[in-house]
């Protein structure tokens, strides 16, 4: 892929999000349409109630054009730049609706946790079903560890792969910019993997997301003009995992994505913690807000964690390219 077309992919993405959002700011405003900030938050997050949110749908949509084009302009058109691209939206129409409830509905909560993981299963399935149509490996693997030759086992670790990563990015998202930054590095890391395995297909998808995020993080840097949305969130774990998946790197996701794993790690460890002992680990959880509690600014804990994802990321490529 030369870097001239690399340009233009992101470009393309980078483009659509930063020419339309603020028509999409301008809309849900008008409209009165704005994130309700959960109880249970830090409470100097209270004055961002009514800011506009599902700013992830033009990612969304900015990514899915750029795909389109660009996969046929450069005839790349393969069933891995489609179902990855499919699994991205799919995840976002599951972060839309519970945004839309939420939002529209005036509910905090939106979708019920049962509801979402069943939609976010049937997702990661359609996946498999394209994956195995392809007769790509099934064989899974821990280096140095073991490797099992089995569908089953293979099938259950996607599932709850692209189902976690999923979750762990909308954990990841509760700070101005933090998501829309570690995505970008998250995906551009991936970009230059897949462009290393010469697999530009992947790598199309990859640039045209990190262009749509970089586009966003105009308007989502403190202060937030407008919030990513579960549309956002959701949709970013599963297509690292889908990514992942296709590239045959999958746990390559645990170190670059060191964060989004601390972050849900952080929650699990909280929850155990308490109901056995009745005691709390962290200030609060996801772990972001625990170093807000500690007196850190959204600007320091954004910057520090951006800083771990390029960190983790070189110390990837470094190692493993």
């Amino acid at each position: 892929m030369e870097l001239s077309k690399i340009f233009i992919d992101l470009i393309s993405s980078f483009a659509i999000v930063a020419i339309f959002m603020p028509f999409l700011i301008g809309y849900l405003i008008a409209h009165k349409e704005g994130q309700s900030i959960r109880e249970e938050g830090p409470k100097w997050h209270e004055k961002k109630s009514g800011t506009p949110t599902m700013g992830g749908l033009l990612i969304i949509i900015a990514m899915t054009i750029t795909n389109l084009w660009v996969g046929a302009w450069m005839h790349q058109m393969t069933h891995a730049l489609l179902i990855t691209t499919l699994v991205i939206i799919l995840f976002g129409c599951i972060g839309f609706i519970d945004d839309f409830i939420k939002v529209f509905k005036k509910r905090n909560l939106g979708l019920k946790a049962l509801q979402k993981l069943v939609l976010q299963i049937i997702v990661a399935v359609i996946f498999l079903l394209v994956y195995i149509n392809d007769e790509l490996p099934l064989n899974f693997s821990i280096p140095g560890v073991l490797s099992v030759d089995s569908k089953i086992v293979f099938v259950l670790f996607t599932i709850f792969w692209l189902v976690g990563f999923s979750n762990a990015t909308n954990l990841t998202d509760g700070l101005d910019g933090l998501l829309g930054g570690l995505g970008s590095i998250s995906y551009l890391t991936y970009a230059i993997i897949a462009l290393n395995q010469n697999r530009v297909d992947i790598a199309i998808v990859c640039f045209s997301v990190a262009g749509g995020l970089l586009g966003f993080l105009m308007f989502n840097h403190k202060p937030a003009k407008i919030f990513m949305g579960d549309v956002g969130s959701l949709a970013l774990g599963a297509g690292l995992a889908a990514i992942s998946i296709l590239l045959g790197r999958y746990w390559s996701l645990l170190l670059i994505g060191l964060v989004y794993v601390i972050e849900t790690a952080s929650v699990m460890l909280q929850v155990f913690s308490f109901k056995v002992f009745r005691r709390r680990i962290f200030k609060m959880t996801p772990i972001h807000h625990h170093f807000e509690m500690l007196g850190w600014s959204e600007w320091k804990v954004d910057i520090v964690f951006w800083i771990i994802g390029i960190i983790c990321s070189a110390i990837y490529l470094t190692i493993f390219i």
